[in-house]
């Protein structure tokens, strides 16, 4: 991919804040940085937005006109359209504009993808069946796997397994899932400047099951995948126990924290960085980064949407690309 290709934002679910939220971001920019950002989404939505927050630049459908850059991605069934619901015409259209930017970075017109939020429920209602946009993003762009990461100033964390039961999460700690959660925070880790990420294993039961009185995954899984990534020449060290490890993280002791289940790794990384919070999918052939936060249907549409994150999440778009090693997230 073209590392001077624009960044490729997709507008979310129309009936949440998603278009609220980039419009405000997009107003805070330089011309020189909307000039580089392209939106992928429904024009008359867009418009809409931008005219709540009363912003001063215009969307362009022309590749070569003034204003911001958008792929009009129309919505579907308008009529059945409701601000702050649930609807299949939210979903589809959320859906459609996640597919065009998929396509559009797997052909190199843009070099990351920043999305707004979509909801599941409408992504299920309109029959679209994925567990949110990484499982989306790994199908569309044919990846094998695919791993979230979750960033900020302080603290990072890597999931072995997200969206799937408490059930599922633990047979997903299989020693080849651990491994390759480590190899991929270790490689992002590196892609963006830092030489010898230290990374941390997170144990997935009580006291890393003490010594099998609890469960023995620590055992039979984590243990040896922390092994052979060591042989691997990683610096990392695990299982430690979840109530400690993050601690130490935030404290500065690592840069990443591999967590066995969605719980365990977004519910201190949301403690302490709850507004900005980066979502970040690994393992597939494209870039792509998030806002941390879901559609917010109660306040959609009201001019009161936070675009704090949006922000965050299209900053760490731009380090991707230009991978300085004084932006590495620690």
């Amino acid at each position: 991919m073209s590392e001077t290709a624009p960044i490729g934002i997709t507008m979310g679910d129309p009936a949440g804040v998603g278009p609220e939220i980039i419009c405000k971001s997009l107003a805070e920019m330089r011309p020189d940085e909307r000039a580089a950002t392209v939106v992928i989404g429904d024009l008359v939505t867009m418009e809409r937005a931008r005219k709540l927050v009363g912003a001063d630049f215009s969307f362009t459908t022309a590749g070569d006109g003034e204003g911001v850059r958008l792929i009009d991605t129309p919505v579907m069934n308008r009529d059945q359209l409701r601000d702050g619901q649930v609807s299949a015409a939210g979903g589809d259209t959320a859906f459609r504009c996640v597919a065009q930017a998929a396509r559009m970075a797997m052909d190199g017109d843009i070099s990351v993808i920043v999305t707004a939020p979509l909801n599941k429920a409408a992504l299920h209602v309109a029959g679209h069946k994925y567990d949110g946009h990484t499982g989306m993003l790994a199908a569309l762009t044919g990846a094998k796997s695919s791993f979230m990461l979750l960033a900020s100033e302080t603290l990072s964390t890597i999931h072995t397994s997200t969206h799937v039961s408490l059930r599922d999460a633990t047979e997903r700690a299989t020693p080849e899932r651990v491994l390759a959660t480590i190899r991929a925070g270790n490689a992002h880790l590196k892609e963006l400047g830092l030489p010898a990420p230290r990374i941390a294993v997170a144990g997935l039961n009580p006291h890393c099951g003490e010594g099998g009185i609890f469960g023995r995954e620590e055992i039979d899984s984590i243990e040896p995948a922390v092994r052979q990534a060591q042989a691997e020449g990683i610096d990392v060290v695990g299982p430690i126990p979840a109530d400690t490890v993050f601690y130490r993280s935030h404290k500065g002791e690592f840069d990443l924290v591999v967590a066995q289940y969605h719980d365990q790794g977004h519910i201190p990384i949301k403690l302490i960085a709850f507004d900005t919070t980066v979502n970040i999918s690994l393992g597939l052939p494209i870039r792509r980064t998030s806002v941390d936060h879901g559609t917010a249907f109660d306040i959609a549409w009201q001019g009161r949407a936070d675009h704090v994150n949006m922000n965050c999440a299209i900053a760490y778009a731009r380090r991707m690309i230009k991978r300085p090693q004084s932006t590495i997230v620690r």
